[in-house]
């Protein structure tokens, strides 16, 4: 089946199976391979991208589910560089390996224009769906902190 889909702004038509997963299409159909797949059952957070600004795990979504609705990877955060986030990212050394860091990334920036001033609980429950494995979170609650402007 073909299916129509807007990611980052760009218009794509993609022929997919009816079981196709989002997070196959982008990596394999679209080559951004920001998006990772770590456990594809939606328990580590790895392949999360923002469908209409909410982060959901694209390994549980169809692809044609995705149809109509604006997809939002870890490469269509910013055109121009750096968000301020990723740079606080970097800044506080907020991963190891780097593997998860792209579903951190886009789930923190859902909660930061969700509640531009998240505590740390609130920062907590936000991310309760992304697993690193590394244990950088005290590096990754501090980047997120930093980035709303909060002393970290």
């Amino acid at each position: 089946m073909v299916v129509s889909l807007v990611v980052n702004g760009e218009h794509y038509r993609v022929d997919v199976p009816p079981s196709g997963r989002l997070s196959s299409v982008l990596r394999d159909d679209l080559g951004l391979t920001g998006t990772k797949v770590g456990c594809g059952e939606g328990a580590c957070g790895a392949c999360a991208v923002l469908l209409d600004g909410q982060p959901v795990n694209s390994c549980l979504v169809f692809a044609a589910a995705a149809e109509g609705h604006e997809l939002t990877t870890i490469e269509g955060l910013s055109r121009d560089g750096l968000t301020p986030l990723q740079a606080e990212f970097i800044a506080a050394d907020a991963f190891q390996c780097g593997f998860c860091t792209p579903g951190q990334v886009v789930a923190a920036t859902a909660l930061l224009a969700a509640n531009p001033h998240p505590s740390p609980a609130d920062i907590h429950a936000a991310l309760s769906g992304n697993l690193c494995r590394c244990g950088a979170y005290p590096k990754i609650e501090r980047a997120i902190l930093r980035a709303a402007g909060e002393a970290a």
